[in-house]
């Protein structure tokens, strides 16, 4: 998508100035992201640095590169009436869905004190994660669970699935993204204890490759009195065990 002289502003209003002039509205953003020194990573979040009105200008141009690709796979998208619409569909499902954890914000996450004081673990799961292996953009799909050792300041406990759908919802390897989503969770509530296990099929070898439909992968993040109390580790598995850890996936 090329775009008339515009000027881009993020939500926080920036010094710099974007003025273009029949440029990609990616080539702005790119150009943005690497003057302030911004990783885009594939599992990179760039929804600071993005406005919403950008993010309806590049589902356009991600939707014309994806009718070249189209082309390219000679699909005559102009007769086929199944494919007519592809390229625009794909490009919203990328944007507003599958990878909206790199292109829209965080939900809103508001953490509470800890009035009871209460230091008990709790466990949430099994938490659905849907997210795309970074290498083949295919589909990983499996389940999540998270332990807390509360501290100070808590969170609802949906708050839980909804930051690991925003974390999850860009391209990942799943070693990768697991310590992410700890990373988030750790720094909204400092847990005394923290705990987070995903266990998921990747399309990358049940559709192609190998083609083997039963592996699955499972990757565990301990933190905090998980790992440094063998007992309490012992309870946190013990625990997800009781919310079907063996039976998904």
């Amino acid at each position: 998508m090329t775009i008339t002289p515009h000027r881009s502003t993020t939500g926080n209003e920036r010094n710099c100035k974007d003025f273009s002039y029949k440029r990609p509205i990616s080539q702005i953003i790119r150009e943005r992201l690497e003057r302030e020194n911004v990783s885009y990573f594939a599992n990179d979040s760039i929804a600071e640095y993005i406005t919403a009105a950008e993010r309806e200008l590049l589902k356009q141009e991600i939707e014309e590169k994806l009718q070249s690709l189209f082309d390219s796979l000679i699909i005559d998208t102009v007769n086929d009436h199944n494919t007519r619409e592809t390229a625009h569909r794909v490009a919203k499902m990328y944007v507003d869905e599958v990878f909206k954890g790199r292109y829209h914000p965080m939900p809103k996450v508001t953490d509470f004190p800890n009035a009871k004081e209460l230091d008990e673990i709790y466990t949430l799961g099994p938490i659905t994660v849907r997210s795309a292996c970074s290498h083949h953009f295919v589909p990983i799909i499996g389940h999540a669970w998270v332990g807390i050792i509360p501290s100070d300041r808590v969170i609802g406990i949906s708050k839980f699935n909804r930051i690991v759908d925003w974390v999850m919802s860009r391209p990942h390897i799943q070693e990768e993204a697991a310590v992410m989503v700890a990373d988030v969770i750790e720094k909204l509530i400092k847990p005394k204890g923290l705990a987070f296990v995903i266990k998921a099929q990747h399309m990358c070898m049940s559709w192609r490759g190998v083609k083997e439909p039963e592996t699955k992968m499972i990757n565990s993040i301990v933190r905090g009195a998980f790992r440094t109390d063998p007992h309490a580790k012992k309870e946190f598995f013990d625990l997800i065990r009781a919310h079907g850890f063996n039976d998904h996936c």
